[in-house]
């Protein structure tokens, strides 16, 4: 791995032991058995492949070579306290210790799970240090499990610890930063991170999300915050069949003005790619060239200063160019990987008249936050 490091470069987080995480006997989100037939791979959809693949990918074409490839401690005990209580955390350990088992909701784990959880947190929090102590221009964490769905006393959807609501409070408690602004584009709402902040004013939240997906009881307009941070929480919840020019209008005409309005010292970004046309958890329509996009504005927005935690996305096919995507913005590489999928999911756009709806349902949005 490389050590010689800039504040001018993108560094990207990993650690081998993220990949090991286990989720148990799923077939997709149902546990096998009764009329449930195993598949072949076994496991959950949240599994280690569509991560490893990505990294075989900047491998591959040789934009690892232009990146700064760092590994992390685990996030400490004092770390996580910030966001989760002692007795969540001695259960979650003690069931780690044994041989596993489940908390909350779709979220079964192995023996160790609690290490590893402790690795993706510690990835996020020491990329989140990183860009806002100057070391990197920006960072790339490739978590795993991920964390955006995990209430400080309930894990829920495949998320075991919040990893960068815990990044966030390391900072700040660091003195590093002040005021921080998550943008999560993971298709489902980041009902966690949400929770955790809501009633602050100097963390603000933002989800982009498939309406009523998962959960599919929260992210919805109306929760704007509470108390102090009655505000500084926005859910852009879009309709099924949204893709590229949806989620760009939403960065553009929500997003953005909403960013510009916050003057974050630091952008942190849930960085899901299940949003993605391919996808087997999500009806979107987005593609690499759509994450590409938006990394784009939001590197115009805060001069380039922004994290990147790895969320879902569950295209073993696609992740890697969606990610990969991303990388070489961040990076400024001119190093390319052709999306294999570019045309049939241009292809596969919405018509005219959809779109026009779709635009209509942002418009309804900016009239609500005005």
């Amino acid at each position: 791995m490389s050590t010689n490091t800039t504040s001018e470069q993108t560094a990207f987080l990993l650690d081998e032991k993220c990949f090991w995480h286990g989720g148990g006997n799923y077939a997709m989100l149902c546990p096998v058995g009764g009329l449930v037939q195993p598949f072949v791979s076994g496991g959950l959809p949240e599994a280690p492949e569509t991560k490893r693949r990505l990294k075989n990918l900047i491998d591959v074409t040789g934009l690892a070579n232009e990146l700064v490839l760092s590994g992390a401690a685990p996030a400490s005990i004092e770390d996580l306290l910030r966001v989760h209580p002692r007795p969540y955390l001695d259960e979650f350990k003690s069931l780690s210790d044994s041989n596993g088992g489940e908390l909350g909701l779709r979220t079964p784990f192995g023996p160790g799970a609690f290490e590893i959880a402790a690795q993706s947190v510690g990835l996020v929090t020491q990329a989140v240090r990183g860009v806002a102590a100057g070391r990197y221009r920006n960072a790339y964490a490739l978590s795993r499990p991920p964390g955006h769905h995990c209430l400080p006393e309930w894990p829920n959807g495949f998320c075991l610890m919040a990893n960068i609501a815990i990044a966030v409070e390391a900072a700040i408690a660091d003195k590093l930063v002040e005021r921080v602004a998550v943008v999560d584009w993971d298709v489902h709402h980041g009902n966690g991170t949400e929770t955790i902040f809501y009633d602050r004013p100097d963390v603000l939240t933002i989800s982009i999300h498939q309406d009523r997906c998962y959960p599919h009881d929260s992210g919805f307009v109306e929760q704007m915050g509470e108390g102090r941070g009655m505000g500084a929480n926005m859910n852009i919840p879009l309709p099924p069949g949204c893709g590229h020019q949806t989620y760009l209008e939403a960065m553009e005409r929500l997003v953005i003005p909403k960013l510009r309005a916050f003057d974050a010292d630091l952008v942190v970004v849930a960085c899901g790619f299940d949003a993605s046309g391919v996808d087997p958890l999500s009806r979107m329509l987005c593609t690499a060239e759509t994450f590409r996009e938006m990394t784009k504005m939001l590197m115009q927005t805060c001069d380039g200063r922004f994290v990147a935690a790895h969320e879902g996305g569950y295209s073993e096919l696609y992740v890697p160019f969606c990610g990969h995507a991303i990388l070489e913005e961040m990076s400024g590489s001119r190093i390319h990987a052709e999306d294999p999928l570019k045309t049939r999911l241009n292809n596969q756009q919405p018509d005219q008249k959809t779109q026009q709806f779709q635009s209509s349902v942002i418009t309804e949005m900016v009239s609500h936050f005005s």
